[in-house]
Order: structure tokens, then sequence, then C-alpha cells
């Protein structure tokens, strides 16, 4: 008897023998009941033993070995046993197992058979374990897109109902400065509120952009004439400020008016100096170069510091990505920085229609070049910073 019309004429010592593996997998405290367990298991088979019969080139076999066969519809059934397994509490490595089991199952059932084995057999086996595989490939994708789903689900919701409660501690403790005197104590401790609060909204802000980003609304940009090299003297100013103990060394040439959002290109500025300093030697200066192209305005941050390993360099611009910063030891702990900076970097440099690259090694440095395309059709603004080179900035200070 070919395998095909073994599974179809055996589904129920099949499914019986699957169960009971599968009993063991369920989570603690769902249902536990017959109808539960076989879900979709009968059309799982189904769709094997016509999968096993149907007519299949070598291209076409290849295709499948590979995971790359195309779906005839959606959802398959696969897929819709990904959901049910998902909805009902099962993790990925016991939906994993139960297709293990199934296969088990059906093997040692027609071996145990007692059917003589042909050449044919050994064929159907074959396009039998294509058909798990298959099965199993749908599965894991529908499984990993709903779990991907739900966790940017759930950073949505958090950085959003987070947004309120911060911005009321942050008010309030701005607030309680202005009103009457405090003695030097209590100023520093709402000072210190307001700060952290601050840190903790610009977290929040990130977590939000990350969610954004990845539920394919992408970010929302503004576009409006606006002049580079003004946001580069703001940010590097503020840098400045934060970091007396650093160097920054801004240059501006040429043309550097274009259509961008203003907001998110601050953004960028903040992200990749202030990558710079955590990364970077504190003795050697920060170079940022802010240089209008004839199609183009390119923003370039160099800083010397430790290379960043070539294996990581590939997933640097990766959500949730960090590497160790020079400041960071045994004695100290690891930044409480989530890794989202290059993230949302890239993200926003893509929303501009634009690209952006890294290279690092210990002789050149590290240097992040990010370049944003000029709107078709828009109002000049000739930039009063044209040609403009700021020098140094330096104090005693550590940052």
């Amino acid at each position: 008897m070919r395998l095909a019309n073994f599974i179809r004429e055996n589904v129920t010592p099949i499914v019986t023998d699957w169960e009971g593996f599968a009993k063991t997998l369920t989570p603690s405290g769902e249902h536990r009941g017959p109808l539960v367990i076989r879900d979709h298991i009968h059309e799982l088979l189904d769709f094997i033993a016509a999968d096993i019969e149907s007519a299949q080139t070598d291209g076409e076999q290849v295709e499948k070995s590979r995971g790359e066969k195309p779906e005839d519809h959606y959802p398959t059934a696969a897929e819709v046993h990904a959901s049910l397994r998902y909805d009902g509490g099962f993790n990925m490595d016991q939906m994993v197992s139960e297709y293990r089991a199934l296969r088990t199952s059906v093997v040692r059932l027609w071996k145990d058979s007692g059917l003589a084995i042909t050449v044919q057999d050994f064929d159907d086996l074959t396009r039998f374990n294509e058909s798990i595989d298959q099965a199993l490939k749908e599965s894991i994708a529908d499984y990993s897109k709903k779990l991907e789903l739900s966790r940017n689900l759930f950073l949505g919701i958090l950085s959003h109902d987070l947004r309120n409660p911060l911005g009321a501690i942050s008010m309030s403790a701005g607030l309680t400065m202005k009103i009457g005197e405090l003695r030097e104590r209590q100023l520093m401790l709402q000072t210190q509120i307001v700060e952290s609060a601050g840190r903790a909204n610009d977290i929040v802000a990130n977590l939000l952009d990350l969610t954004r980003a990845r539920l394919g609304s992408g970010l929302p940009i503004i576009k409006h004439s606006m002049d580079m090299g003004f946001v580069s003297r703001q940010l590097v100013d503020e840098m400045r400020a934060l970091h007396p103990g650093r160097e920054f060394l801004l240059t501006i040439l040429g043309e550097v008016s274009g259509l961008w959002d203003k907001a998110r290109i601050g953004q960028v500025f903040s992200n990749l100096i202030g990558n710079a300093v955590q990364y970077g030697f504190r003795s050697a200066p920060i170079t940022i170069r802010v240089e209008g192209a004839p199609r183009e305005v390119v923003l370039s941050v160099h800083n010397e510091g430790v290379p960043i390993a070539p294996d990581a360099l590939l997933t640097i611009f990766n959500s949730l990505t960090r590497s160790q910063s020079n400041d960071e030891t045994k004695s100290q702990p690891l930044s409480t920085n989530l890794g989202l900076g290059l993230f949302i970097t890239k993200e926003i440099v893509t929303a501009h229609g634009g690209t952006i690259s890294v290279s690092s090694s210990e002789r050149d440095g590290t240097l992040f070049r990010a370049c944003f395309p000029r709107a078709s059709k828009i109002v000049s603004l000739k930039s009063k910073t044209s040609g403009e080179t700021h020098g140094p900035v330096t104090a005693d200070a550590q940052a």
C-alpha cells in the first residue's frame, strides 16, 4: 500500500498515537480536551497525503527541499495550525516537537503494518519528509509573525501609556523648582528628577519609533525647507554643553539646505554624535562634517576608538543591538542604552530616501556616513554657514 493511501486509511490510529505525545506539551491551565489536542491534524494529514501524490518536477523538489515552495492559498493548514497553537499558549519548541512526533507516528505505524517495502515506498518516504518539512516551515513562519506582532504591540502600548505619567513627573518637578526658594539639596534632587524623567521620556520615544518601524507604518516624516548647517551647529553646541571634557570639530561645506524633517534630522545628529561620545577615546576629537553635493547633503561623524568588530558591522543598525563602550569595565556596569539609536537613525535616513553606512578600523577610526537626497522642488535656502569651519571648544572638566 502506498504511503499516501496508508495515511488516509489510518488517520485515527495516527492521530491517537500522536495525541499521546501532544498531551504532554499542552500548557498548564489550558483545556486538554481531545478536540483541542487534535485541532487541524486531520487537515495536515490530508495535505501531506495529497502532496505525496502530486506531480513534482526535479526543480520543484529542490525548491521544496529549501523551503521555497510557493503557497497555493493562504492560510495553509500548517499556518492555521500555528495560529491555533499560538493562541493556545504553546511555544515554538512545543509546536516543532509536534511535527517531530507526527513524523515518528506515521513512519512507525507504517513500518509496523507489515506491508512489503518497494522502491516506490522509498520515494514516497522522501516526499513525506519533504511535506512535513514544508508544513513545519510554514508553521514556524506564521508563528514568528504573530510573535513579532504581539511583541511590537506590547512595546507600542507600553510606550504610549508611559508618556503621560512621565510628562506629569517632569512638569511637576519643573514647576516645583520655580515656586519659592529651595535649599541646595532640594534643588539638586528636583533637578535630578527632571533630568531622569527626560531620559526616560527619550527611551519611551525611541520605543515608539521602534514599534512604528516594526509594525510597517514607518516613522512619521514631515518635510519642510530647512538648513542642515543650522541644525548641526545647534546639536553640536548641545553636545559641548553635555560633555565639556570632549572636543568636537564641526565643518560645514557647500549648500546644505533641503527639504527634510528638522526634528528627525536632529535625532540623526544626536544619535550619531552621542554614539561617537560613548565609544570614542576621550583624548581624541569627534569630527562632524556636513557637506553639500549637487543632489544630496552628506553628514559624517568620525571618532577614534576601539574598532567595531567585522561581524558587529553587519548587524549594527539592527534594533536592540549594542556594543560595549570604552567606559564599561568590570567595575562599571553596562550602560542602560537599549541599542535603539542606530536602528532609529537608519529608519530616519531611509524614510528620507537616503542611505547610511559605517566603516571602522584601528588605523582610520570609526566613520558613520549618512546621505540625504535633496527634494526636487524646493525653495533654495542659501546657507549662511557655507564654507564655515567651527574649531574645537575644550574645557578641563571631564564629561
